[in-house]
């Protein structure tokens, strides 16, 4: 089944007629293929952060919301992504569906999401995943598992019937795109690859690159 339906999109290609004017409405259109073929984690992404003095850094992070202000993601605003965002907001990001032989490349710059974009998300979760975010300071050192696993159910005991306050140290943050690529692999071995660069607010320009 995977590779009937690899080959169905690498039959197709892509082609400038093809595209959106605007990347971010292909992007959504490809998101949403990948959802219709079941792709596990359709809207996992890599997203890669830089020390001032250019040491990369990457890790996987799941896509919450995609649309014409930029690709947004939530995290803990001590965690080394948030540190690094917060003297470097250059990044890059890449969503890999291999089964549809399908990859897109993105860098911008990234600004924190409003408190009231930040509180609505936060109490759109159920409390096990809230109180989650509120024990969970990424990349601190911890004495063990067992530690985590009382203070998560000690805080649910504590906040059971009540609502718990959008932690202070967690976030989220919106990357404003200035370049998405396009990758389609093709049964000839020459894939197909379309970017576009930002002119304007609201206007892109398309290139074609080699393979």
């Amino acid at each position: 089944m995977g590779e009937r339906i690899r080959e169905k999109y690498a039959r197709a290609g892509l082609d400038e007629s093809d595209l959106a004017e605007n990347p971010i409405i292909q992007f959504q259109a490809w998101l949403q293929q990948a959802k219709q073929e079941e792709i596990e984690l359709p809207n996992a992404m890599t997203l890669a952060t830089a020390t001032t003095d250019g040491l990369p850094s990457a890790r996987m992070v799941i896509l919450r919301e995609a649309n014409n202000e930029g690709f947004v993601f939530y995290t803990d605003l001590t965690s080394q992504k948030s540190q690094e965002i917060a003297l470097n907001p250059n990044v890059a990001l890449v969503f890999d569906w291999r089964q549809l032989d399908r990859q897109v490349r993105v860098t911008g710059k990234v600004h924190q999401v409003s408190q009231a974009e930040l509180e609505a998300y936060f109490y759109n979760r159920p409390i096990s995943r809230q109180i989650v975010d509120l024990i969970a300071k990424q990349s601190q050192v911890v004495p063990n598992r067992e530690f985590l696993k009382k203070t998560y159910q000690d805080l649910l005991v504590e906040y059971e019937g009540k609502e718990l306050l959008v932690p202070p140290h967690w976030g989220g943050f919106r990357v404003y795109p200035n370049m998405i690529e396009f990758w389609q692999g093709r049964l000839n071995q020459i894939s197909d690859r379309l970017r576009y660069n930002r002119k304007s607010i609201d206007s892109w320009c398309v290139e074609r690159l080699s393979p």
